[in-house]
């Protein structure tokens, strides 16, 4: 009997990544939080926001579900390069 790896499901963590990088860029744009949650944003938007949803995009891959692989993935990477440009 052979053993199958399975994985789990990995759209929680790219919804909550991306929903979580996404309200505190928009604090900082709105002007909530006056000025001081810009490197809370770039800590986030580089690796949660980025590193971790690219990662759920590579799992969705392994999983078969090409349109969460493609969201997650390009968010992913969005995320990463907004956080290099600031």
């Amino acid at each position: 009997m052979a053993i199958v790896a399975k994985i789990a499901n990995p759209a929680p963590l790219g919804l909550f990544a991306f929903g979580i990088t996404t309200i505190l860029l928009n604090f900082e744009n709105a002007g909530i939080s006056s000025g001081h949650l810009l490197n809370l944003v770039l800590a986030h938007g580089t690796f949660y926001g980025g590193a971790s949803q690219f990662a759920a995009g590579m799992w969705e891959f392994k999983c078969g579900n090409t349109f969460g692989a493609s969201a997650f993935t390009s968010y992913g990477a969005f995320w990463i390069s907004l956080a290099a440009f600031l």
